[in-house]
Formats: C-alpha cells, sequence, structure tokens
C-alpha cells in the first residue's frame, strides 16, 4: 500500500534530524520518493524557530495503526517529547494518508484531518507527486492553489 509520510522539526539540528528520520523510515520500509526540505514559518505558534518540512512515499505492507506505532517510535528515538500542542519539536512525522483508506479511531485519523490546509505538507507532496491526491479532498495542486 502507498502511503504518504510527512515530517518536520525545528529544535536541534533540523536537517541531520530528518536526515536521519528518513534513514530509519528506509530500513523498515520501501520508500519510493523524498522531498527536499523546505522552510516555514510555525503555525500557530509564534515566537518559535522556523520548521523544515518535507514528505515522503513509502510502499509498505504495514497495517496504518502499526506503521503510525514504527513512525512514533522513529519521532522517539529522534528525541520527541509530547509536552503542549504545537511545541517547538526536535522530529515531528505524520501519517496522512494510507491509501485510500478512511480511517477515525482515537489514536489514527486518515487521511489526516488538517492536511489539505498545510502548505508546508502539500508543497513537498507536489513536488514529489505532480499528480497527488489527497482521499476526500482532492488533486494536491488543487489544495496548494487554493491556499495562495
Amino acid at each position: 500500500m502507498k502511503a504518504v509520510i510527512a515530517l518536520g522539526a525545528n529544535l536541534g539540528d533540523p536537517i541531520s534530524q530528518l536526515d536521519e528520520a528518513v534513514s530509519k523510515i528506509n530500513k523498515e520500509l520501501f520508500v519510493i520518493s523524498v522531498s527536499n526540505f523546505i522552510e516555514t514559518t510555525p503555525v500557530d505558534a509564534p515566537g518559535q524557530p522556523n520548521y523544515f518540512n518535507g514528505v515522503l512515499i513509502v510502499e509498505t505492507e504495514m497495517k496504518p495503526l502499526d506503521l503510525l506505532h514504527l513512525l512514533q517510535r522513529i519521532e522517539d528515538e529522534g528525541g520527541r517529547e509530547r509536552s503542549t500542542k504545537n511545541a517547538a519539536r526536535t522530529l515531528d512525522i505524520d501519517l496522512i494518508s494510507y491509501g485510500e483508506i478512511f480511517l477515525d479511531t482515537p489514536e489514527l485519523t486518515l487521511p489526516h484531518p488538517r492536511a489539505y490546509q498545510r502548505a508546508f505538507v502539500l508543497k513537498p507532496w507536489l513536488s514529489i507527486d505532480s499528480n497527488g491526491v489527497l482521499p476526500g479532498y482532492g488533486e494536491i495542486k488543487k489544495l496548494l492553489a487554493g491556499l495562495d
């Protein structure tokens, strides 16, 4: 199954931390494509350092919750602390979509419920998948154009 994963970091050495996370993900999953990391302004978090964000497209046979747990383990290994909402992060990894699956559990919602509003997800995703579609929301290029 094809899955889209977003990564971000704004503490420590963000680029190195993101590269390390991609390397760890690549050891566990088949990585199809990796975007460049783009520098972005934090959303709803004034005064924080800028983020670096990117997107991966992977192929996996893992179930969505198992994939989420893998990504959370990689976050933890990267020094992720879950303190407050929108806190600065050494590493943030989000499962954006998993094939055409729709899921709404206390632990995981697919597709990611705010991805369609986030240029820091859509822009790097579009750069590696010009025909990308966020299930239930539409084409990435149209979603991104609607944010401008």
